[in-house]
């Protein structure tokens, strides 16, 4: 089961529509046109479209398993008494000082650039369940870090 925000369900949606709609035959007209140019043995053209759509074909179908499983969560049920999927959790790094804010989020809707992380993320996962005023020791990569949880709000 994947959670997500209403958000980024309709997003998964829209992308599922375009994949469908507008690359689905994109891709059947290279085919197509590839195939009308001959040996299909020695046609480089045609085994790159074909390629294609078997990719295409793949992100569809992992879509609609994605969209099938997803399980969308109200955000005016939750507490923000502890960090769960969909929080937005201000932090400071103990050591260093440095203040960050991520909101945790389903893999599908990750962006770091916008703050958003999945919560598979071992960040989100030393998270998960603190309080405000706690302080998570969490394993990355480059060794441990102290984060010390401000504020959680949606």
């Amino acid at each position: 089961m994947a959670y997500m925000s209403e958000e980024g369900y309709k997003q998964l949606l829209e992308e599922l529509r375009h994949l469908e709609s507008v690359e689905r035959p994109r891709v059947v007209a290279a085919i197509a046109e590839a195939r009308d140019k001959g040996d299909l043995s020695e046609n480089a053209e045609y085994d790159a479209a074909k390629e294609a759509q078997g990719l295409l074909e793949m992100k569809i179908s992992q879509l609609k398993a994605t969209i099938g499983d997803a399980k969308i969560i109200d955000t005016s049920k939750l507490k923000a008494d502890t960090v769960q999927i969909l929080s937005k959790v201000e932090l400071k790094n103990v050591k260093t000082g440095m203040k960050m804010a991520y909101t945790l989020v389903a893999e599908s809707e990750a962006n770091l650039k916008l703050g958003k992380i999945s919560v598979n993320t071992p960040i989100a996962q030393g998270l998960l369940g603190k309080k405000v005023g706690d302080v998570a020791e969490i394993t990355i990569p480059q060794g441990k870090i102290s984060l010390e949880i401000l504020n959680i709000s949606f």
